[in-house]
């Protein structure tokens, strides 16, 4: 492991350091993508960040990859203290292939992220949500009130992706099969 958690050491705390060679190194080798979900709780709260930041980055390419660490990556979204980490599973978990109980485990848990102090971490919750709901139809009512909300009363980049966000429910083929478009407003 430590020729990846060096790859992710030092350098700017707020830079992302060699994340993008370790998602490169990840999608080719599997070994690496353990070693880097195990990172996602290394004491150094750098490394820990980088980490997430590349397995976010593998779950946007790849999300079945990350399919072994399912429970752990759940257990993390509700254990998650760190605002890196838990604007990153935020994106990782609903990403997931996961089943209805795990999906409303998910739901629930990010309901309470858009709780957090972080700007970041709510707007990524509020993704989450979209995309869960896109899984699990039934999330989709209450998940359509909430973006409506939040869309007027977040912070500014609230409003700015929940106003995509909206545009994208709207776009989005009805249950029936058809391609209409879904009114929202």
């Amino acid at each position: 492991m430590q020729p990846i958690r060096n790859l992710l050491a030092g350098g700017s705390p707020r830079s992302i350091g060699g994340a993008n060679e370790a998602v490169a190194l990840a999608l080719e080798r599997p070994a690496v993508l353990r070693q880097l979900v195990e990172l996602l709780w290394d004491e150094d709260h750098v490394i820990a960040s980088r980490a997430a930041n590349a397995v976010e980055k593998v779950s946007r390419t790849d999300p079945a990859l990350l399919q072994p660490w399912k429970a752990p990556l759940l257990a993390s979204l509700a254990e998650a203290e760190r605002k890196p980490l838990r604007w990153s599973l935020a994106s990782i978990v609903p990403r997931l292939k996961l089943s209805a109980a795990e999906c409303e485990e998910a739901a629930a848990l990010l309901y309470g992220y858009l709780e957090d102090t972080s700007s970041i971490v709510k707007t990524l919750a509020m993704e989450g949500l979209v995309t869960l709901s896109q899984k699990r139809p039934q999330l989709l009512p209450e998940v359509l009130d909430m973006v409506r909300i939040l869309t007027r009363s977040g912070t500014p980049a609230m409003r700015a992706r929940g106003r995509a966000l909206l545009r994208q429910l709207e776009t989005r083929p009805s249950n029936t099969g058809g391609s209409r478009k879904r009114q929202v407003n």
